[in-house]
């Protein structure tokens, strides 16, 4: 199976809507929505290089979330065994929603779910602002679209 089925009719449709959804569940999880004023009030401050990685980063997840979820869905219609690629699309979802859009000036799932615990994180503490973490999510994905294919 291709890629390019998740972009026909009527699996772009799909596409699209789970693509919009997991932007509005990461923008909702980790509170960008509070960031954007912060970040024009603080333009001067903000690193931009590390905003626009991560953003295109969080795009990019989004894409490969929903593309990995419309082939799940036609395997599942073929009652094809997916058993890995299911379960690589399902924790590069998971860790995609974990960093949230912006991994350094956010909150995100894990630290959240963390701090429950009563244990403090933050992914401003990793060497490159939690924007590996995006990466290795990114990664993840491509595997599993990979393990799909066969």
């Amino acid at each position: 199976m291709e890629i390019k089925v998740a972009f026909r009719k009527p699996y772009i449709f799909y596409t699209i809507s789970i693509f919009i959804v997991y932007l509005v569940l990461a923008i909702l999880l980790s509170g960008f929505y509070n960031t954007i004023p912060l970040i024009i009030v603080y333009a001067n401050t903000v690193n931009w290089l590390k905003l626009g990685i991560s953003i295109i980063l969080s795009l990019l997840i989004g894409v490969l979330v929903s593309i990995n979820l419309v082939i799940v869905y036609i395997k599942y219609k073929q009652r094809k065994s997916c058993k890995e690629g299911k379960t690589l699309a399902g924790i590069g979802a998971v860790a995609g929603l974990a960093t949230g859009v912006c991994p350094l000036c956010i909150t995100g799932l894990l630290p959240l779910i963390l701090s429950l615990l009563g244990v403090s994180f933050s992914f401003a503490s990793l060497p490159f602002g939690g924007i590996e973490i995006q990466v290795l999510a990114v990664v993840i994905l491509i595997i599993s679209l990979f393990n799909l294919r066969r």
